[in-house]
């Protein structure tokens, strides 16, 4: 006797990874488009498939939903490029595989730079234990390892004199706002910044355009470590 197989929508709770999933990908890019004060619970649930008694199921409010985000995009962020700062490579080959690592973890998250550049705006009084909080959690492990290989790089001589506390951010921002600024490029420019070709572009620029700045010597003809 044969039994039918129940289906599960992604609408239910039977599939709590995939409705989950759905929902953060839906809210990354209510938020990056509105911020929090402008998303709507229902634009994300209706983007996800789910109802929004399902996202409630999951999250107990608009603000959870945004929280758990920023969770999800500082998590990767932080498990995909600390890797790279470790083991037993050189200074100059582990800074130029941070750099491509980081770069291509936001080319494949293109909405991460607004949500994140909103939450910098949205940091008021009230919420600097909130931010000191992802502070520690997230952006302290980045700096503290890449600001170890920039320091042992330059006691090597592979390194020119650079000081971390204000070469860090430029790195960082050197990456992020070419996305931040993607749809004013799109307008102005009349080109695609997001696209393949362009990404491929960019990423090459900046490898080159930071190792011109960092590097002493000239980077080896077979090109950069991804």
């Amino acid at each position: 006797m044969k039994h039918a197989t129940k289906k599960v929508r992604l609408g239910s709770r039977g599939k709590p990874e995939r409705s989950r999933a759905a929902i953060l990908d839906a809210a990354m890019e209510e938020f990056a488009l509105h911020g929090i004060a402008g998303a709507r619970t229902d634009a994300i649930a209706r983007a996800a498939g789910v109802n929004k008694a399902l996202l409630y199921y999951y999250f107990k409010d608009k603000e959870a939903v945004y929280q758990a985000v920023l969770d999800h995009v500082f998590t990767g962020l932080r498990d995909t490029v600390v890797p790279r700062l470790e083991g037993d490579l050189s200074p100059r080959d582990k800074v130029l595989d941070y750099l491509g690592a980081y770069f291509d973890y936001i080319a494949a998250n293109p909405r991460f730079p607004r949500v994140v550049q909103g939450e910098w705006i949205r940091s008021g009084s009230d919420r600097i234990g909130q931010m000191k909080q992802v502070a520690q959690t997230y952006f302290r492990p980045i700096y503290q390892k890449l600001g170890e290989v920039l320091r042992e790089g330059i006691a090597s001589g592979e390194f020119r004199p650079i000081d971390p506390m204000h070469f860090v951010p430029s790195m960082v921002a050197v990456i992020l706002f070419y996305f931040s600024a993607a749809p004013v490029m799109k307008t102005l420019l009349k080109i695609d910044p997001l696209s393949p070709e362009q990404i491929a572009v960019r990423r090459a620029f900046v490898i080159d355009f930071i190792s011109a700045a960092l590097l002493t010597r000239p980077q080896p003809e077979q090109g950069v470590r991804a």
